[in-house]
């Protein structure tokens, strides 16, 4: 393996070429699953998973055991350590000492699994954090529509159901925006794709983000405000335009998810919660399109759909195995990739105990990290000053900037504050934060 180890914690962790790279080595190893037994051998996969899983869980043992590894596993919260009181960072220190060569967790806090990269020796792999990401999913997901469409750039991709809570769609909504996808949102009311998610396609990929009426899908959803996403277009002076689109003649996916009543927030009516049917696919525009759901599934596509060709979420959850096997033996360092690698951020990175925190009650630094971890922002925006957080990619926008040595406090807006050098900066919510940390009553500018 290199000196330096690979984690994949977001589909970010990878570049394009990268991805393509791993489809073709996937299609390698499922030409004949049987056939690759000592690739790995007397390599360890740990699976950590601190929330019920079925297919991930399943799929990367699969995977590591027919490239010849070993697995050790600890799949139940409720008897692992943490139970006890140990910390996350301290669990994957262990696991990632001798026992495991690498990691796969699933943790109910978004950016547990950045925590756990950060602090394992071993490659760590995101199994799903919270509703935050769930990059190996995506990989899944982009395999099987490149493998049925023949390409990923250009094709149209209807994403519905629970879009808020849903970590696949997010993954997947970012990176079918690098790979010059369009995506048409239509969410159930209430379960709206986070303005975070559509902030950030437009930002890091240049995506043209609108907003209008989509009533020419009838029975997909009972609201009729849909998202626009499409690619190579100039950013808008705002994040949402209206408009009245044209009716989608053609649609190449549809990505049906269920509703999260784990993740839910409040009670939620949802006797109207999207279905598909064999009924509904009977319209033209839809002859070609393929049928998608990262699994379980509930109410939401029936099953007298399962046998029609344009289904596959069951093709979509076998291709897991494949997908996985080729991440597992890239990250372990037994196959190398004719790819470069994903282009570092040189945007500066904001770290104080003082100041601002993470507004998201399910960040992990408002969980168990809240112990060992301080606050760490990304600097998106000098003025006025705008930041996301490195764990959970929450945006928040300081209304105050101060300076360390000085105390001396400026509006975020004010040019004082930009002049600040970004290592000699503390952000805060608003004064009062401010003046607990000793930087006086009020802004002097």
């Amino acid at each position: 393996m290199d000196d330096e180890k690979r984690d994949f914690v977001s589909i970010d962790d990878l570049g394009n070429e990268e991805i393509l790279g791993l489809f073709r080595l996937a299609d390698a190893y499922d030409e004949d699953l049987r056939a690759w037994a000592s690739q790995c051998t007397g390599s360890i996969l740990a699976t950590l998973f601190f929330e019920p899983s079925t297919r991930t869980r399943l799929s990367f043992e699969s995977a590591m055991q027919r490239l010849g590894g070993s697995i050790i596993s600890a799949n139940d919260g409720e008897v692992m350590s943490a139970a006890k009181g140990e910390s996350l960072a301290d669990t994957v220190r262990v696991v990632g000492g001798r026992y495991a060569d690498i990691i796969v967790l699933r943790h109910p806090h978004e950016g547990a699994a950045r925590v756990a990269s950060r602090f394992a020796d071993v490659p760590v792999i995101n199994g799903g954090d919270g509703a935050h990401e769930h990059p190996t999913q995506t990989l899944c997901d982009l395999y099987t529509l490149w493998k049925e469409k023949g390409r990923i750039d250009g094709i149209e991709v209807l994403l519905a159901g629970d879009l808020k809570y849903s970590r696949t769609v997010h993954s997947l909504a970012y990176a079918l925006a690098r790979f010059g996808a369009s995506l048409v949102c239509v969410p159930f009311p209430g379960l709206e794709i986070p303005k975070s998610v559509l902030e950030r396609m437009q930002r890091d990929w240049g995506a043209d983000v609108t907003r209008g009426e989509f009533s020419d899908i009838s029975g997909l959803t009972p609201g009729k405000d849909a998202v626009y996403v499409t690619p190579h277009k100039p950013h808008q002076e705002s994040l949402f335009t209206q408009i009245t689109p044209p009716a989608r003649e053609k649609i190449d996916a549809i990505y049906m998810t269920r509703l999260q009543k784990e993740r839910l927030e409040r009670d939620l009516d949802s006797k109207d919660y999207p279905s598909i049917d064999s009924e509904f696919l009977k319209e033209t525009r839809f002859r070609d399109t393929r049928v998608m759901h990262p699994l379980p599934r509930v109410d939401e596509i029936s099953y007298d759909l399962d046998q029609d060709p344009r289904a596959i979420y069951f093709r979509q959850a076998a291709l897991g195995v494949p997908i996985r096997m080729a991440l597992l033996a890239f990250l372990l360092g037994v196959v190398k990739l004719d790819a470069p690698l994903p282009e570092r951020s040189s945007r500066p990175v904001y770290r104080s105990d003082a100041g601002i925190n993470c507004a998201n009650p399910a960040c992990v630094t408002n969980g168990e990290g809240h112990r060992y971890l301080a606050p760490e922002f990304t600097i998106l925006r000098d003025s006025p000053p705008l930041l996301r957080c490195v764990y959970c990619d929450l945006e928040v926008s300081p209304s105050l900037v101060g300076h360390v040595a000085s105390k001396k406090l400026h509006r975020g807006n004010a040019a004082e504050a930009k002049r600040i050098l970004p290592e000699r900066r503390v952000y805060f919510e608003d004064e009062g934060q401010a003046d607990s940390a000793g930087f006086g009553t009020g802004a002097t500018s």
